[in-house]
């Protein structure tokens, strides 16, 4: 796996399996959040879903075509503004579905028109996914799969993406490198987010690389031993 630098501070990594089966994930910051919007490609098809596209959606949209790939999905993580922002817009655009968050979260979507003005973003329309999430889902977009773990705690309805094939997953707001989300929000709970990282995230793996909703990536096993929140021996 490697990491490269490129325009708009994009960044991605190509991942490989044993059968040969490739997944590349660019990493495209959006919104004055910089927050990372993922275009997750299933390289034998040239199929690619996007996780978490909370802005700028003629950033995501310029880079699939500099892709050359077609787009099946679009994935939520949680309901929060900067995540999910652009996610009508960029279904329209494609014609395509929009899966999760947990529908715990439909509160938060419901009120994107209402925080986009409060924080001064692109209008963000109200829309109901095609479908909710629940612990234990798929997703697949290609020749790809990847499971679905509900993880409260930063919101209600929080989930995260896991590729076992290539020990990867994309985690929002639940993890980041050297801290944990926020969980003063509305319905946000602190006990629950760290019992989603120890009981849901932690039995992962430590060599699982994690793409969080902001900043760089890290490895769950760097988190336990370093993280000042969650690693190993610290008690909740």
């Amino acid at each position: 796996m490697r990491m490269l630098r490129r325009r708009y501070n994009e960044r991605f990594y190509r991942l490989a399996r044993s059968d040969l089966s490739h997944m590349k994930v660019i990493l495209v910051p959006v919104t004055p959040f910089q927050q990372n919007c993922s275009i997750v490609i299933c390289e034998s098809s040239r199929r690619a879903a996007i996780v978490d596209p909370g802005g700028d959606i003629e950033r995501i949209i310029e880079e699939v075509a500099r892709q050359g790939v077609t787009v099946d999905k679009i994935l939520l993580t949680h309901g929060h503004l900067d995540h999910c922002g652009g996610a009508k817009a960029l279904a329209d655009h494609y014609g395509i579905q929009i899966e999760g968050p947990h529908r715990e979260d439909a509160f938060w979507i419901d009120q994107l028109p209402a925080q986009t003005q409060r924080f001064g973003f692109s209008n963000a329309e109200a829309f109901t996914p095609e479908r909710w999430l629940v612990d234990g889902d798929t997703v697949q977009f290609g020749d790809e799969s990847m499971e679905v773990y509900f993880c409260p705690g930063h919101t209600p309805g929080h989930v995260v993406f896991f590729s076992r094939a290539h020990k990867i997953a994309f985690v929002g707001d639940v993890l980041f490198a050297g801290s944990i989300g926020r969980t003063d929000f509305p319905r946000g709970n602190h006990a629950e987010l760290l019992r989603s990282i120890r009981e849901k995230l932690w039995p992962l793996g430590d060599e699982v690389t994690f793409v969080p909703g902001h900043g760089p990536a890290s490895t769950f096993g760097e988190e336990r031993r370093t993280n000042p929140f969650v690693r190993d021996g610290v008690t909740a």
